[in-house]
């Protein structure tokens, strides 16, 4: 056991395994700082977010281990902290290819290179589509698809997420427009996930405005997807460029309820209509009595507000069943369906019944 540095330290663990001997070392670790302890006659309790890495082979260099050992402890706190994480070899390799993908991302718009897939949201009593959430994918030319999680970090790095953004609009206003047009559905929304970067960006609103004019979209069938992120980098400015948006007539969600620096006054103060509640507290329903009464409360305040709630993440009919009993107005993933390619979707649309949106059927593995 040394002292790194700071508040840092290093435990070298010799002659054990890798994978469950270190991680149940490293939860008795957790364990143990976790006890609250007296300091000036108050109880104090404390947290630790630990990284493991693995030595391997004799060529690993201790410094390399280190190195290693560190990023999955960045990576522990960037899930929230108070946790331990695994060193990945993926990571690692991505890690190396980042100064390319950077100069990559730049040409991703301009080359083609871009797609969008669609995932429904149905909504929780019977199952019918209520909308899509448009999710970006970069078909990249020597490392084949990366999902959102990869590209949206590298492009706010590189400045290229407005540019971005606006593709995703782009090409999701149109779709959206001919399956309601096409299909004669006439309760279809569109939902598109908006960067803080994107949203700040001089005259987003003015932009949006120009979109629906261009693309003869309906503004109240767009949802503009938000995270909490915009009100702690800069509340005001996000107020005003709410404000604008909400005077155009788009619908806004506030995206990942209950995660980083969640609050309650942001229901009351920003002029949102949805509140996505992550999947993260979905996952945890019928398992975790926490979880349950943090998705009840959010449900209960929500409607008392006029709001609609969306649970994120359905991935089990137990789960299904539990927001469906909790009240949640619509649900999303892949316990309904996966997201899908736009031609999907358009087979998705041709079984409407009666002129009304598709019934999803539970695990739709058809699309």
């Amino acid at each position: 056991l040394a002292r790194l540095s700071g508040d840092e330290f290093v435990i070298l663990c010799e002659d054990v395994a890798a994978g469950a001997p270190v991680e149940a070392i490293a939860a008795r670790m957790e364990a143990a700082l976790a006890e609250p302890f007296l300091l000036s006659h108050a109880e104090v309790t404390t947290t630790a977010s630990i990284g493991i890495a693995f030595a391997g082979s004799a060529d690993h260099i201790p410094e390399a281990v280190l190195d290693n050992a560190d990023r999955a402890m960045y990576a522990a706190k960037r899930r929230g902290g108070a946790r331990h994480q695994a060193f990945d070899d993926s990571a690692l390799r991505l890690i190396g290819h980042r100064a390319s993908l950077q100069r990559d991302v730049r040409r991703a718009c301009r080359t083609g290179q871009l797609r969008l897939e669609y995932q429904p949201i149905v909504k929780t009593v019977d199952c019918r589509v209520a909308g899509v959430e448009a999710l970006v994918r970069w078909a990249h030319p020597s490392l084949g698809l990366m999902p959102a999680a990869t590209l949206i970090p590298i492009a706010e790095q590189t400045g290229s997420i407005t540019e971005i953004g606006q593709w995703v609009l782009e090409q999701a206003c149109p779709d959206l427009r001919h399956w309601r047009d096409h299909y004669r559905i006439d309760d279809l929304a569109m939902s598109v996930n908006v960067s803080p970067e994107q949203l700040m960006s001089p005259d987003f609103a003015g932009r949006i405005e120009n979109l629906l004019l261009t693309t003869q979209t309906d503004s109240r069938w767009l949802t503009l997807e938000v995270t909490e992120n915009i009100f702690v980098q800069d509340s005001e400015r996000a107020l005003l460029v709410l404000r604008d948006l909400k005077s155009l007539g788009v619908t806004l969600a506030l995206d990942d309820f209950g995660t980083g620096y969640s609050s309650l006054s942001y229901l009351k103060q920003f002029p949102v209509d949805v509140v996505k509640i992550d999947q993260g507290f979905i996952a945890e329903l019928g398992q975790d009595r926490a979880s349950h009464a943090i998705v009840s409360a959010i449900v209960s305040l929500a409607h008392a507000l006029g709001l609609t709630v969306v649970a994120e993440g359905v991935e089990t009919l137990r789960q299904y069943e539990e927001v469906g009993a909790l009240g949640c107005d619509a649900c999303q993933g892949n316990y309904f369906a996966r997201p899908m390619s736009a031609v999907a979707v358009d087979m998705l649309m041709s079984d409407r019944v009666d002129g009304a949106n598709p019934q999803l059927p539970m695990l739709a593995s058809a699309v």
